[in-house]
């Protein structure tokens, strides 16, 4: 993972975080922690993939082979 991708991660701890994942889903949590292989542990959770039925997950691990985009909250 480059340098700039911690940094950014690292300032997101704590954080409302936007994931796309493969499989067209959509996560919302706050971000926890993360490896070197962007593995995600988020809290909170909330899979968005349907906007009309928003599912409840709490707090998860993310296997970072099935990121695509991760977005951080606004600064």
């Amino acid at each position: 993972m480059s340098d700039v991708a911690t940094k950014i991660l690292e300032e997101s701890l704590g954080k409302l975080v936007l994931l796309r994942l493969r499989g067209n889903r959509s996560l919302r949590g706050k971000l926890q922690g993360f490896d070197m292989h962007m593995n995600l542990v988020l809290e909170e959770a909330d899979d968005i993939s349907n906007p009309e039925e928003t599912e409840t997950l709490g707090t998860i691990i993310v296997r970072g082979d099935n990121v695509i985009i991760v977005s951080p909250s606004p600064r």
